[in-house]
């Protein structure tokens, strides 16, 4: 049996930019993107602690220690500029090395969205 798990999480960031007229995708600090083993094109379901909204979208690496959050395309229209979001990746496991996984969970700085 397999069972999804969440494989990575990157904890309160604050959206940057949202860019209604790029073909979609959240453009994430590559740093970031890295710390939470995230790779370009992955899926990502994104949480939107001011509105509520729930989203899934993909990756896509931004400029490395620059703490860009930017939503692409329609997912644009689910944030303002500042709002913070909860980022999250999941896998698929089997049962038991589900049970022993150890996800990536990044906090970066709330007023910077760099690793501390």
């Amino acid at each position: 049996m397999q069972v999804q798990v969440v494989k990575s999480k990157i904890h309160r960031v604050k959206v940057t930019g949202a860019d209604l007229n790029y073909i979609g995708s959240i453009t994430i600090d590559e740093d970031l993107m890295d710390a939470a083993n995230i790779i370009r094109g992955e899926k990502v379901q994104i949480v939107n602690n001011n509105n509520g909204e729930r989203l899934e979208t993909y990756a896509i690496p931004g400029p490395r220690n620059s703490g860009e959050l930017t939503l692409n395309g329609a997912a644009a229209r689910k944030v303002a500029v500042g709002d913070v979001l909860i980022l999250i990746t999941y896998a698929w496991m089997d049962i038991e090395e589900a049970k022993s996984f150890n996800p990536a969970l990044v906090f970066p700085n709330e007023a910077t969205n760099l690793l501390n």
